[in-house]
């Protein structure tokens, strides 16, 4: 083997294993890309059919702020997959270059072998070239030598064969990947107009929401008081269940040791939970971060905890849960299996309904009707009722919450992304 071969393995095999790593990085920018055009048709879906009215300012400058985010976050990531294309083009382009020269190096060392030989056929030259060794030990080393000449001349011709084939399987590629620069280039250069476009009609209203504060301080004012009443109305029903726990477990207690001590004993202090709350507790919290979404189809408009109003200046907002945005009539289903342990109407929330799973708690308003009743035992994705669609926005919202007893939880920590 030459040295310029040795060198031109040694650069294919760098290739080969710099491109391995560039495609798993590309697929997952593809996979990232795909992801980012769905929520965005999902989200202009939603943005369609909100009302393009006063009342619903707000929520559409909401919703276009998740859009943005969405839509400049895709721009990032089709100019990191050019970004990889480009690389991989000129990686290519190297190899051609490097396959081109070694075919024609090819070529020319097998004319010269092919000439000898010719010459050699002419002249009978293999043949004398037997006839005059010295001795058949002689002789048998040329015969040897002929074979391994003639091997070796038969790997030339299969070798540039080879190399001529992958040199068309290079230029094919290097073509494929040239278009494909070109389709995600007019797709960037196209999601870039949109979000120029996207900008302006966030800045306009932006504009019309600065004049509008005191009607918004107003809905923050009576929606804080709706929450401040579902708020009150899940601490009752979990702190109810969470009595009747207790009463349960204490009752458990005095029958099981039959002693009046131990019947008296269940005073203030909170027995430890029974082998069956503490098994679904345990399989809950082993879910976390996979547990499915509350509809089949949604985007995340409200987050939890404390957080800055997004137009009024120096207000704060407390979200005990998230809102997700979904379709018009979609179903609410349960995360997880449970038992339903209270259904309320709550003006501003509509219908909510609060699942028990262990020590667990989740639940769901903005529920135009209900589906289950208190007792219920649900399975996992069960439709618990439908979303409200907002008269005034024509949003279809679901507030989802996820309690440990009485300490509020994230649900974005909890549910699959």
């Amino acid at each position: 083997m030459t040295h310029s071969r040795k060198i031109l393995l040694l650069l294919f095999a760098a290739i080969l294993a710099f491109t391995a790593i560039a495609q798993q990085s590309r697929k997952e920018l593809e996979e990232k890309r795909k992801k980012l055009l769905k929520d965005i048709e999902q989200t202009s879906g939603l943005l369609k059919q909100t009302k393009e009215d006063k009342a619903a300012t707000l929520s559409r400058y909401v919703t276009l702020q998740r859009q943005i985010h969405k839509r400049e976050q895709l721009v990032e990531t089709l100019q990191e997959e050019m970004s990889f294309l480009l690389d991989n083009i000129e990686r290519t382009a190297t190899v051609v270059v490097a396959l081109s020269d070694d075919t024609e190096r090819l070529k020319e060392e097998y004319g010269k072998i092919a000439r000898h030989a010719y010459r050699q056929k002419l002249m009978h030259s293999d043949l004398l070239f037997l006839l005059s060794a010295k001795s058949f030990n002689d002789a048998f080393r040329r015969w040897q030598y002929l074979r391994q000449y003639e091997r070796y001349r038969q790997r030339q011709a299969k070798l540039i064969m080879e190399t001529q084939q992958t040199l068309v399987d290079k230029i094919k590629l290097l073509e494929d990947r040239k278009a494909d620069k070109e389709k995600l280039l007019t797709t960037e250069q196209r999601q870039s107009r949109m979000l120029g476009m996207e900008m302006q009609a966030k800045n306009q209203l932006l504009e019309e929401l600065k004049g509008d504060e005191a009607r918004l301080a107003r809905d923050l004012e009576s929606k804080q008081a709706s929450a401040n009443k579902l708020n009150k109305a899940i601490e009752k029903v979990i702190r109810d269940e969470m009595e009747r726990i207790r009463r349960e477990e204490r009752a458990a207690a005095s029958i099981a040791k039959n002693n009046s001590e131990t019947a008296s004993a269940g005073k203030a202090t909170k027995p430890s939970a029974t082998p069956e709350i503490e098994s679904v507790s345990s399989e809950f919290q082993g879910n976390r971060g996979r547990l499915p979404w509350p509809v089949k189809n949604g985007v995340i408009t409200g987050h939890f905890g404390r957080q800055p109003h997004p137009t009024i200046p120096n207000i704060e907002i407390v979200n005990n849960g998230i809102d997700i945005q979904t379709d018009k009539g979609a179903q609410v289903r349960s995360v997880f299996e449970g038992t339903v342990v209270g259904t309320q109407f709550i003006p501003g929330f509509d219908y909510m309904v609060i699942l028990q799973h262990g020590s667990y708690y989740t639940v769901y308003s903005n529920l135009e009707e209900v589906s289950v009743k208190k007792g219920d035992k649900v399975s996992i994705k069960q439709a618990l009722g439908k979303v409200s669609t907002d008269a005034k926005t024509n949003n279809s919202e679901v507030h989802f919450e996820i309690w440990k007893e009485k300490t509020r939880l994230n649900p974005q920590e909890w549910v699959g992304k």
